[in-house]
């Protein structure tokens, strides 16, 4: 039995795990505290370092069995995530509203890559495969990313209709500490 399988996915899970409880216990409130430009522009510089995808050619050179096709996947999409984030700061950092729709962009883009790239990734066989620093962005830098993508949206969502740079928000009550 491949050992690596499952203990990829235990540390991806754990990954998630802990990335969500830092998220609800120290993300959310200080998110709901910021401007809704800040607390978009927060989330967003996570996404600038999608770019880490550009390491995938030198892993298929040092082993990993990723497909010519699935390695140009994931860095097309990762690389074009970084791009869209970036955009989307420069434009919310001027308060332009076009900001919103770039992070809306770049939301359904990340789910989109988030869902074909483990399907790609089932369909080669890739859990269990990764090593060295394929494996701690697998660990580490995507579940960053997941969770991230989800705070982007529930900021999206919670705060439409709310101005870039307001400070004002009825439906936030402060959580006990």
């Amino acid at each position: 039995m491949n050992y690596l399988m499952p203990a990829q996915a235990a540390a991806q899970l754990f990954s998630l795990i802990v990335l969500s409880a830092i998220a609800r216990w120290y993300g959310l409130p200080w998110l709901n505290r910021q401007t809704r430009a800040t607390a978009l522009i927060s989330l967003l510089w996570v996404h600038v370092g999608r770019y880490v995808a550009l390491q995938v050619p030198s892993a298929q050179g040092t082993g990993f069995p990723i497909s010519n096709a699935g390695a140009m996947e994931i860095v097309v999409g990762d690389v074009a995530g970084a791009i869209l984030a970036f955009a989307a700061i420069a434009l919310l950092r001027s308060r332009i509203r076009f900001g919103l729709a770039l992070t809306w962009l770049l939301a359904a883009e990340t789910v989109y890559d988030t869902i074909s790239n483990i399907r790609g990734g089932v369909r080669e066989h890739l859990m269990g495969a990764a090593s060295g620093v394929t494996w701690m962005i697998l660990v580490f830098f995507v579940p960053i990313v997941v969770v991230s993508a989800i705070l982007l949206i529930g900021q999206l969502l919670s705060r439409r209709g709310e101005a870039l740079d307001s400070q004002y928000r009825s439906d936030v009550t402060e959580l006990p500490q």
